[in-house]
């Protein structure tokens, strides 16, 4: 049986980010998809060091990195040392990027009812249980180094 999960999974994922970003600049709301999802992730816990940041967006902490440093030179968010552990950089939210939050949660809405147009309550929670599930196994392989299934 040929499957198109995937395929399916990595153009909802291009074709979600054009248009998210496309609504973000609609907004005047000046970032970038891998911004946004730092921000996110600032938004609910501030404070974090580069590898809790990889770790809460999956995204490779080189990544991370580099879109950082763009948000540090735009005055997004700011680089610290933690007093607890000197050998540590935190990574926190500045006061403008806190003022974007409620105008970002708006065009996340607008983007939440695109994506679920005409889903039921109901087919919303299935999807994102499968969807989970999918992201769980996947977790799990790459931690334990279990990439392949016999």
């Amino acid at each position: 049986m040929e499957t198109k999960g995937g395929f399916y999974i990595t153009q909802i994922k291009q074709l979600q980010d054009r248009i998210f970003e496309r609504l973000l600049l609609e907004n005047g709301i000046e970032i970038s998809g891998g911004q946004g999802r730092i921000l996110f992730v600032l938004w609910k816990e501030d404070h974090l060091t580069v590898s809790e940041i990889s770790e809460k967006t999956s995204l490779a902490k080189n990544t991370v990195s580099v879109v950082v440093n763009g948000m540090v030179n735009k005055g997004i968010v700011e680089r610290n040392i933690n007093p607890q552990n000197r050998r540590q950089t935190m990574i926190s939210l500045t006061a403008y990027a806190k003022s974007l939050q409620a105008e970002y949660e708006t065009v996340s809405g607008q983007m939440n009812r695109l994506f679920y147009q005409g889903f039921s309550e109901e087919e919303q929670v299935q999807f994102e249980q499968y969807l989970a599930r999918i992201l769980g196994t996947l977790t799990e392989a790459l931690h334990t180094n279990k990439l392949c299934l016999k």
